[in-house]
């Protein structure tokens, strides 16, 4: 587990991957009226953890399984499987490629051994050139990477040299994510003790934005707050969740939403395998946005992409605050559309903010 992730974890000597799977399918079958619903489902995304420790029998079971229940064609959609560098073996690409994944997101995070060492993270550099020189041999159709800003200073993170080296791997998308100290990680414990001191926000920033600078020129399109794609090769899954379409989590500590309901599921494995195996809904809670609410949040995610927000009649939203932030230079207007800069992507959350407090009437 990464000093700094707060996703939910089980630890086991074997990795329960029949079980998972099963329990997976069962909850689908679950679900289903909710997938009835939805018009067009055209992405599979298999993430918010380590699911390269499937085997790749594993992984090819589920993709069979909602190939056939979806009547998903072999052709047009996204199927994108996130991957630590130690786990990419010709014999795993190859395997995952036939089973019909063509996007891969591969966890380097920094390219730094005492970096890596820190973060708790078990490959090596050379194992994060190597998965991306495996994906590309073997006609990967898109790689991403991800990589990791705003580190402690004294360890001496190299974030714009370490995406300078990965080019070598002829990669076609990076996010690039600020670390953040989450509670109960131990980073959190870390941070509270006095050893480890989060970044300045000058230093932030400036890493932020000479990344922007690098990746730009390199040919890469920002059209998202932490993403960069070359033409073509945007995130079409990760766009669902931007532009406030319908999408259905499974698994434990997953998240779905439509129709203005945000639900998720119980956190911990044993809890989740335990109510499936019963036939019990696994849900732990779920939330109805108001239209207050889902107006701020359209902002919110509008505002993370280069597309923007376009006003729409009825918004109540104060002219003068959004005024404000482009004088700022952290937002401009053009023909009735709002975008945020590169400075305003660094201060999205105050704009918000500012927002909510202004829709409030505060």
């Amino acid at each position: 587990r990464c000093s700094y992730c707060d996703f939910a974890i089980a630890v086991r000597k074997q990795v329960p991957g029949d079980e998972f799977v099963d329990t997976i399918e069962r909850e689908f079958v679950l679900r289903r009226a909710s997938i009835d619903a939805v018009e067009r489902l055209d992405t599979l995304y298999f993430g918010g953890g380590t699911p390269s420790l499937l085997s790749n029998p594993q992984l090819a079971e589920l993709i069979r399984f909602f190939r056939a229940e979806l009547g998903l064609a072999d052709g047009g959609v996204e199927i994108t499987i996130e991957a630590n560098p130690d786990d990419v073996t010709e014999e795993a690409v190859d395997a995952w490629i036939e089973a019909g994944v063509n996007r891969f997101s591969v966890g380097v995070q920094s390219l730094r051994p005492n970096v890596l060492e820190w973060m708790h993270r078990p490959h090596t550099p050379d194992d994060c050139l190597r998965a991306l020189r495996t994906l590309k041999a073997a006609g990967a159709e898109s790689v991403s990477v991800d990589i990791i800003f705003g580190l402690p200073a004294e360890l001496r993170a190299d974030p714009v040299g370490d995406v300078q080296r990965l080019m070598a791997g002829e990669p076609d998308h990076f996010s690039a994510y600020g670390l953040t100290v989450e509670s109960g990680t131990a980073l959190a414990k870390w941070t509270n003790r006095g050893t480890a001191k989060p970044v300045s926000q000058e230093r932030y920033a400036d890493e932020f934005l000479r990344l922007h600078d690098l990746l730009t020129d390199l040919g890469f399109e920002h059209y998202e707050v932490s993403n960069y794609a070359l033409p073509e090769k945007r995130s079409r899954h990760n766009q669902v969740y931007w532009s406030g379409k319908p999408y259905l989590g499974l698994g434990p500590s997953a998240h779905s939403f439509g129709a203005g309901v945000r639900r998720w599921n119980l956190r911990e494995w044993a809890a989740y395998q335990r109510a499936m195996r019963d036939g019990t809904d696994p849900t732990a809670g779920q939330e109805s946005l108001t239209v207050e609410q889902r107006m701020l949040e359209r902002w919110y995610l509008g505002l993370r992409t280069v597309d923007g927000v376009r006003a729409r009649e009825g918004d109540d939203h104060s002219p003068p605050i959004v005024q404000a932030a482009v004088d700022q230079g952290w937002l401009v207007v053009d023909e009735g559309k709002v975008c945020a800069t590169p400075a305003g992507w660094l201060r999205l959350d105050a704009i918000i903010a500012s927002l909510t407090t202004s829709a409030e009437g505060g």
